[in-house]
């Protein structure tokens, strides 16, 4: 299976490392072409306003909503939370408040239990969003100081923190199985 990590800006590094040690083949995505053939897809974190300016200038706004409209399993981290929402690419029917818990200084970490993930996951919080709203399709999965930071809908999972950074990988597990599942029985690749 291949999986792209969407590359223009953010860590994507720290997340193509996790998906390798995992046994997936990684593609870096920066144009609409590096999207063919992918089974699934991660947004990384990284800073929104410059995503959302790359996905602009390299016309990836359409060809990203088509892949995960064709059912290709999407993992979003903070900054990939907020790409996914209603007021970015529109994929997932939240909407996310950029830099809710504060600026860089505070930062901080929290354990979590996600449903259907896993319990007792380390995450890390860096200018993370939350969720403000969601719609009734969406399932929230985890919480940090009453607020939604943990959500899916369909195959795309979006949190708001960075599970790349500190060695958890059931999240990154989660989206290979997901695109396990998903592949075609007749063996053919996501187009």
């Amino acid at each position: 299976m291949t999986v792209g990590v969407l590359a223009l800006q953010g860590d994507f590094e720290a997340h193509r490392k996790v998906l390798e040690g995992l046994g997936a083949q990684v593609r870096e995505v920066r144009v609409p072409a590096d999207l063919d053939g992918l089974h699934g897809l991660v947004i990384p974190g990284g800073e929104s306003t410059t995503m959302t300016l790359g996905i602009e200038r390299e016309g990836l706004a359409e060809p990203l909503r088509k892949l995960v409209a064709r059912g290709a399993p999407v993992l979003g981290t903070c900054a990939g939370l907020i790409m996914l929402d209603r007021e970015h690419l529109g994929v997932i029917d939240i909407v996310a408040e950029r830099n809710a818990f504060g600026r860089q200084v505070h930062s901080f970490e929290e354990v979590l239990d996600l449903d259907e993930i896993g319990s007792d996951i380390r995450a890390i919080f860096i200018r993370a969003p939350w969720v403000t709203d969601h719609g009734a399709e969406v399932e929230v999965l985890a919480e940090a100081d009453g607020h939604p930071v943990a959500v899916r809908q369909g195959n795309v999972l979006a949190v708001a923190f960075h599970p790349e950074l500190n060695g958890e990988t059931r999240l990154h597990e989660w989206l290979l199985h997901r695109i396990e599942t998903a592949t075609p029985s007749n063996g053919q690749e996501a187009q």
